[in-house]
């Protein structure tokens, strides 16, 4: 047993048994590698990573490997979401030197973290075009005795790139309407009207670009159809199944091929709720049903099999269970037609089944023919259609959950919860269900009370242990999850932490050129500080604190906050424009940005009829500009700025609407309010 059985992370435990001599990222390596002059083989995967497993049982399980490795050099494995600061350095050093990046990453530094070689995957033995894994550490070892100034020369070259890499962009270009509109365009000529969403093989989903593209449709876009066909056509191809689970909810990680079909497929918490989330603002947008059920299905699944008993949620499933890929969700014909009997030959149609399958003679679930067609071919109604399928897929659960589950990454992460909290906190509201508000509220609570140690916020949770220093992305997208929850559940408490977390969140990581840095200032040194501006599966968390800081404003707390987000906004100009799909969430924060916004303050007796029903009112469609305080009269202590001063009309619940920096007369009639939100009242004169 090496220096990892002590560790909380569920990836280091999985290589405790390894041969080879692990240790955690630590100053004990560290100071190992400096003190004997050895370089560091740095190892960073996850534990859902079916690539990550397959190198450990080729390469680190092999008893000549990991002689090799234990002698000649100190190695480290890191889990990348645990530590995301390691992750995007040596990831950016990985496509600097290669061209290409991803998990299991392997990279090889000096004892003073230079990286001088890069890579992912190695096979033990020659294949894929590929040298041996064997071959790479004795090409390696050999260079380190012989070659030892042309390694320190490569890596300060790679460090320095790293740097300017780094660095804030010169530009300072305020962003506008016509940029937003520039992006909707890229966006649209670059979609992939065949079969759905961005880029080739392997496809991944873009919950950040579509929600985006939402916003531009709910912000009145000249382009507002084409968007939203757009929209349809991708959250249609990402919902017929493949790479969504049809039978109990839940996306996979992404498609290895260009039409969903074959996930790759480990499930991942934030896929999950930020899919939630663009599925539900769909349904509230368009009105379709099939939006609204996918959205439901998906939380149900987080809520079942991704939740701690304490309300935390846990990291991802593993793509493997029983040591194959997949084998927990794929079927045979035969087990299809022996489980659903009679609906046998009814379900075959609806999925296109046929004996050879569909991936490696199994077969993935993917829908072939939609409800309507379904209805026409067997002369009845898409309702009728639709409870079949529902009875179906009722008998496809049950029977799945006699098998082998795979394996559970337990461990609770802040920033990757929040987005759940958010998406649970937004489906409680609009879609009126309490146990989703419940969720969310729970989750919170959790996060407050085991996260939230001494003066701050760590990163992660397992076993009843918060380790980690918070990073930028924590602290923003709880705050974000902190303002949603509010707007769900009043309750001055969420508003209050969520200012707590931004003060000190400019506090710690502030950049004084221009944004954040991703560390607190107190955190260990490494070969450099990050600052990572791209947004990637999930929200950089630059974009994340712009958003949040914008919100505040909003809410009339912490005004300096909306310069701030600007300035990060204009140093960014050049990117939007000419990678949107990799700074979506930038532009959604741009969006709000531009506004015009909507603030609305609402008071008075709660359970009042009208005061329900002017909350009804303000959740009966999604508007993405606007932000609510909600509260009884007097407002509390610890109450956003914009319930200040605001008095009853007669005693009665009142709100007040303000837009596009003009506030209109407050009103007591859910009626009136509803013309207010829509534009159609008069501004005063």
């Amino acid at each position: 047993m090496n220096c990892l059985a002590s560790s909380t992370s569920p990836y280091l435990l999985q290589h405790a048994h390894n041969p080879v001599d692990w240790y955690p990222w630590g100053e004990e390596a560290l100071a190992r590698a400096r003190a004997e002059d050895k370089p560091i083989f740095l190892s960073i995967g996850y534990a859902a990573c079916h690539w990550c497993h397959v190198m450990a049982h080729e390469s680190f399980e092999n008893p000549e490997i990991a002689a090799l490795l234990n002698e000649h050099f100190i190695n480290i494995k890191v889990d990348r979401e645990e530590r995301p600061d390691l992750d995007a350095i040596y990831m950016q050093a990985t496509l600097a030197m290669t061209g290409s990046g991803g998990w299991p990453m392997s990279v090889f530094l000096t004892p003073d973290l230079k990286p001088f070689f890069a890579g992912t995957y190695f096979p033990p033995v020659r294949r894929y075009n590929m040298p041996s894994f064997k071959e790479v550490l004795l090409s390696l070892l050999h260079a380190w005795r012989e070659q030892r100034n042309e390694i320190e020369n490569v890596g300060r070259r790679v460090a320095e790139y790293l740097r300017l890499q780094m660095s804030p962009s010169e530009s300072r270009v305020p962003v506008g309407d016509q940029t937003l509109e520039s992006a909707v365009q890229h966006l649209l000529d670059t979609y992939d009207w065949g079969y759905g969403g961005w880029g080739g093989a392997p496809k991944f989903p873009q919950p950040m670009t579509i929600e985006f593209l939402l916003r531009r449709a709910c912000a009145g876009s000249p382009r507002r159809e084409t968007i939203l066909k757009a929209c349809r056509h991708a959250l249609d191809a990402m919902a017929r199944g493949g790479m969504y689970d049809v039978v109990g909810g839940g996306f996979a990680r992404y498609s290895v091929d260009a039409f969903w079909r074959v996930p790759h497929f480990e499930k991942m918490l934030y896929d999950n709720a930020q899919l939630a989330q663009v599925y539900l603002h769909a349904y509230l947008i368009t009105g379709e049903e099939r939006y609204r059920r996918v959205c439901q299905e998906t939380l149900d699944f987080l809520l079942r099999e991704m939740t701690h008993p304490q309300g935390g949620f846990y990291s991802s499933l593993d793509a493997d269970s029983e040591g194959e890929e997949g084998k927990f969700y794929v079927w045979t014909f035969d087990e299809l037609r022996e489980v659903l009997g009679e609906a046998f030959e009814f379900f075959r149609i609806a999925y296109g089944i046929s004996p050879q399958g569909n991936w490696e003679g199994k077969i993935v679930l993917q829908r072939a023919l939609d409800d309507s067609t379904l209805a026409a071919r067997f002369q009845t109604t898409p309702d009728v259609i639709r409870s079949r399928l529902a009875e179906c897929h009722a008998r496809l659960f049950a029977a799945r959950s006699r098998r082998v589950r795979p394996s559970t990454d337990d461990k609770i992460l802040v920033m990757w919860n929040a987005l759940a909290l958010l998406a649970l906190a937004e489906a409680g509201r609009y879609l009126k269900r309490a146990d989703y508000l419940e969720a969310a509220v729970r989750n919170a609570r959790f996060l407050l009370t085991h996260l939230y140690v001494g003066d701050r916020l760590l990163r992660s949770w397992r076993n009843g242990q918060a380790q980690h220093n918070a990073y930028l992305e924590d602290y923003a997208a709880l705050c974000l999850a902190l303002l949603g929850l509010y707007q769900s559940d009043p309750n001055p408490e969420w508003y209050t932490w969520a200012l707590k977390l931004a003060d000190e969140m400019v506090a710690h990581f502030a950049d004084p050129t221009v944004g954040f840095f991703d560390t607190r200032r107190d955190h260990e040194t490494l070969l450099l500080r990050p600052k990572d501006l791209q947004d990637n599966a999930t929200p950089s968390g630059n974009a994340l604190a712009a958003m949040a800081l914008l919100l505040l404003a909003a809410y009339g707390d912490r005004l300096e906050g909306r310069d701030r987000a600007e300035t990060m906004l204009a140093a960014v100009h050049g990117s939007l424009l000419r990678y949107p799909a990799a700074f979506s969430f930038w532009l959604s924060a741009a969006d709000f940005a531009v506004g015009p916004t909507r603030e609305v303050a609402l008071l008075g007796q709660l359970d009042h009829p009208e005061m329900q029903r002017m909350i009804g009112v303000l959740w009966q469609t999604y508007r993405p500009q606007m932000v609510a305080a909600i509260s009884g009269f007097p407002p509390p202590a610890g109450a956003p700025a914009l319930l200040r001063d605001r008095p009853l009309l007669d005693g009665q619940p009142t709100a007040y609407v303000c837009r596009g920096l003009v506030c209109l007369q407050p009103t007591a009639s859910a009626e009136e309010l509803e013309r207010q939100l829509a534009g159609e009242a008069p501004l005063p004169s």
